[in-house]
């Protein structure tokens, strides 16, 4: 793709300080620029790649002024950040329209596909699902019974989609994942063996949702586990049986959720956390990475630890906790 530096600050709303018509090809970070790419200044630890870098053009957010002479021209916005994703965007287009079923895949005849839809090779497609318009389902992937997909979804290659599942509009599968497998329930048995739980619900995702790759969303046992809309999941996440994530809830890598726990909406979920069963987790919740959650959690908390308290009272304690043998000893030679 080519644009012209003004073709670019159009799509943004941006400013020019420099040269209108130099021609951009390509995207890159602002300490690796090379002729012909547009890069972004928005945390100020990289102010100073600025003045050296070797793009043709910048996105700086509007009250930028550099300290000294630079020699790229500079698109001003008011948020270089969000500016340089919809830029983004536009390179990443794909400019071949895959439409059509792959003769090397399986569907099976009671199912419907949109016309406007692509099918990639060894993929197989049981009884009764429903491909709407314009979803690229990609190579080896697989999808069960009664499945429907919503239009303009992406599932890339090598997922596993499960009878009954409901996926949104625009949503993204990402390689690997697993969605309405079998929730982990079991009864103990009076031997101490288990018996399995028959889990005959499924799993319901809404409209513009990311799942990275290698996560796991299991089928509810009775009723379904809920992925509401604008939801974005990272890579390696478990979300167990009956669990409902609230809108715009976003979570990082390798955090795993406990079954029937219910997340609201908006809230913020660090790397590694855990999150055990049957709890309420209110809206605007922030979490930070690994800490650990036994018990409900209001609204608009900050939480942080194992098992986790807020931020305030996490950080009052550290102060001891990293001086716990001193105080120790200090009250052991006072006995």
């Amino acid at each position: 793709m080519n644009f012209t530096v003004r073709q670019i600050a159009d799509q943004i709303n941006g400013t020019i300080v420099g040269d209108s018509d130099v021609n951009i090809i390509g995207i890159s970070k602002i300490e690796e620029g090379s002729k012909g790419s547009l890069t972004f200044l928005a945390n100020p630890k990289y102010t100073e790649y600025i003045y050296s870098t070797n793009a043709s053009a910048a996105i700086v957010s509007n009250d930028f002024e550099p300290s000294e002479k630079i020699k790229i021209t500079l698109i001003k916005v008011k948020d270089p950040y969000s500016s340089f994703t919809t830029i983004l965007e536009l390179f990443n287009k794909d400019n071949v329209e895959r439409k059509g079923i792959s003769n090397l895949s399986v569907v099976d005849k009671s199912s419907k596909i949109s016309e406007t839809s692509f099918i990639g090779s060894f993929t197989t497609i049981g009884k009764n699902s429903i491909i709407s318009y314009n979803c690229v389902i990609e190579n080896q992937v697989f999808i069960g019974d009664n499945v429907k997909i919503g239009d303009g979804t992406i599932i890339y290659p090598g997922v596993k989609i499960l009878d009954d599942t409901i996926i949104g509009k625009n949503c993204i599968i990402h390689s690997s994942c697993s969605i309405g497998s079998d929730g982990f329930g079991f009864a103990p048995n009076e031997d101490g063996s288990y018996k399995k739980i028959p889990q005959t619900g499924n799993v319901i995702i809404g409209d513009n949702v990311e799942i990275g790759s290698n996560s796991t969303i299991d089928r509810a046992t009775l009723g379904s586990t809920i992925i509401n809309n604008g939801v974005k999941l990272d890579n390696q996440i478990q979300i167990a049986h009956n669990v409902e994530i609230g809108e715009n809830t976003a979570i990082a890598a390798q955090s795993g959720i406990a079954g029937s726990t219910k997340v609201g909406k908006n809230c913020m979920i660090g790397g590694q956390v855990g999150i055990t069963g049957h709890v309420k987790i209110g809206d605007n919740v922030k979490i930070q990475a690994q800490a650990g959650v036994t018990t409900n959690i209001e609204s608009n908390s900050r939480i942080t630890g194992t098992p986790a308290i807020s931020y305030i009272n996490y950080n009052k304690s550290y102060v001891h906790f990293k001086n716990l043998h001193e105080i120790v000893k200090k009250i052991d030679n006072k006995d």
